[in-house]
């Protein structure tokens, strides 16, 4: 009996040691706010507006020419001969195609300049919360953005310290 409260005591002795031993600093940044505020996404999303506008033109310009050119046969459809209104026809359908194409490949390229342009930005920005971490001597950094899920904030707010060490 003597002997299972000595190991007892131990036990408890040596848990409560680990529980404060294991006791880490925890931060939170919002890191959907920090990349937005970065400089190099606000060049980004400017570079991606300008692109998006130049596509817009573009496809604009090629749907009124598309227009025009529906309502020039629709007119003169009574006064050509069936051969040249089935061309006519096969014409419109391949130049509503290169329309449908265009506008596909528009997205998709101002898609993949963004993802592409984001991913060393976000690198960018997990190395600094990693710098400004280590030098606080913090464990864990949790994302205050996912969801604006944190209910309790009692660690270290990491946003102004990492805001000053990309610079901005």
């Amino acid at each position: 009996m003597r002997n299972f409260k000595t190991l007892l005591f131990i036990a408890i002795f040596t848990l409560g040691f680990t529980g404060v031993a294991n006791a880490q600093k925890m931060g939170h940044i919002d890191f959907e706010k920090l990349v937005a505020e970065m400089p190099e996404t606000i060049k980004l999303k400017s570079d991606i507006e300008k692109l998006g506008k130049t596509y817009q033109d573009e496809i604009e310009g090629m749907g009124k020419k598309l227009d025009a050119k529906i309502k020039k046969y629709t007119a003169e459809q009574n006064t050509q001969t069936k051969e040249i209104n089935d061309t006519r026809a096969t014409e419109v359908q391949q130049d509503r195609a290169r329309y449908e194409q265009l506008r596909q490949t528009a997205y998709q390229e101002m898609q993949k300049k963004q993802n592409d342009g984001l991913v060393p930005i976000i690198e960018k920005a997990r190395k600094a919360i990693e710098d400004v971490a280590a030098s606080k001597g913090i464990v864990y950094v949790l994302d205050a953005s996912v969801g604006k899920g944190l209910l309790v904030k009692k660690g270290e707010d990491l946003y102004a310290a990492v805001k000053a060490k990309l610079g901005f």
